[in-house]
């Protein structure tokens, strides 16, 4: 049997990152996983050019059953020393909007990034075998033929099935008697059907709103889908989202008080989806679901203030998500009460960690998840 410092399971960015951090601090460190490349949910991110992290990340940008586990980990492995580690590999980037970096390149080169990290430290990986049982006795973990004091729990949730994800990271935290915040899908488009039905013949249409669930709200691009809604404001209010909740959306968010009242003072001719600055197949809809017909100048001001009242607040009521198929991440995961904030270390097994997506800590969308893949598998490296 080969003995390690260190076995790591899961060769995503949080395992290659921690794998990396840890072999160059001088451990023997044994990476696996049972797929056989390495970063398949990193090489289909950003549609392919690896959304890496956003400069504006902050705890309170994660959700979690405790709000300030993240905040130790972040503190201490930041955006600005990811990308002085993409400059140093001299890997080309931009910042598309709200702070969120991209490769000007290809996915390909943070892969490519992590396993010369890994190559610096010596690491020994092996791909596309099967972990098998999970053993642990005289204070060593006995996995795949390998054998070593501490074991890393990297393997993420179940979103994206087709890439080889699982539920193996909540098996393995249950084994060893650790707590699991009940998983879900989060970032992820949501399903309508009954009254809003109708909306999902506008299938392709996308406009930019303020989308909101409970207290939560985001400005960015919603997008009608044959199922129902997706874009990015409505795969941010998702991870928020409860079943039976209802989902806000305002249309027009850059109109004043007013301005459909203001429409018929100097359009009175028009009518109500003419002058609505949607997309056409879109405002077409709404002013028919409203039943607003005919000229402004014989709509009566009540009908147009409740219109108006209407299209700043919209309410949908998903029927649920397209689920972990379609989720970019997963919600929940091994509870943060097991974990020391400060190195992901279990406070009950001593040598078990847990990093990454696998843990109760999930990021909005835009580089967020990446960044704290980096930073807790930063923290655990350093304390194997």
């Amino acid at each position: 049997m080969s003995q390690f410092d260190a076995i790591i399971l899961g060769a995503g960015a949080a395992g290659l990152f921690c794998a990396a951090t840890a072999g160059q601090r001088g451990k023997r460190v044994l990476l696996l996983d049972h797929n056989a490349e390495v970063g398949r949910k990193i090489l289909i991110s950003g549609g392919g050019r690896c959304n890496f992290t956003n400069l504006h990340t902050a705890p309170d940008r994660y959700l979690s059953a405790n709000p300030h586990f993240a905040k130790s980990a972040l503190a201490r492995y930041t955006p600005a020393d990811f990308l002085k580690l993409v400059e140093s590999y001299g890997i080309a980037w931009h910042e598309k909007t709200l702070g969120q970096l991209f490769c000007d390149g290809s996915a390909k080169q943070i892969v490519a990034l992590l396993l010369e990290e890994c190559a610096k430290g010596g690491v020994t990986l092996r791909l596309g075998g099967e972990t098998g049982a999970v053993e642990h006795r005289d204070g060593q973990f006995h996995v795949a033929g390998a054998s070593a004091p501490a074991l890393v729990i990297a393997t993420g949730g179940p979103s994206i099935p087709k890439l080889g994800a699982t539920q193996f990271a909540y098996e393995l935290a249950r084994q060893f008697g650790l707590k699991v915040v009940q998983p879900r899908p989060a970032l992820v488009p949501l399903t309508l059907s009954g009254d809003d039905a109708l909306f999902t013949e506008l299938s392709g249409v996308a406009t930019e709103v303020v989308a909101r669930c409970g207290k939560t709200a985001f400005r960015e691009a919603a997008l009608f889908t044959h199922r129902g809604l997706s874009g990015p404001a409505i795969l941010q209010v998702s991870s928020y989202w409860q079943r039976g909740e209802d989902v806000r959306i305002d249309y027009l968010p850059d109109q004043p008080l007013g301005w459909l009242l203001e429409a018929k003072r100097t359009q009175p001719r028009s009518a109500l989806r003419r002058v609505l600055p949607l997309p056409e197949r879109l405002a077409t809809t709404l002013a028919e679901r409203l039943g607003v017909a005919g000229e402004l100048g014989n709509q009566s001001d009540k009908v147009l203030r409740a219109a108006e009242a209407t299209l700043h607040d919209w309410h949908f009521h998903p029927t649920g998500s397209e689920g972990f198929a379609k989720a970019e991440v997963t919600a929940g995961g091994i509870s943060t009460a097991e974990l020391s904030s400060q190195t992901m270390e279990a406070k009950k097994v001593p040598g078990l960690y847990a990093i990454g997506e696998a843990v109760d800590v999930t990021g909005w969308l835009g580089g967020y998840n990446f960044q704290w893949a980096w930073a807790s598998g930063f923290a655990a490296g350093q304390a194997l």
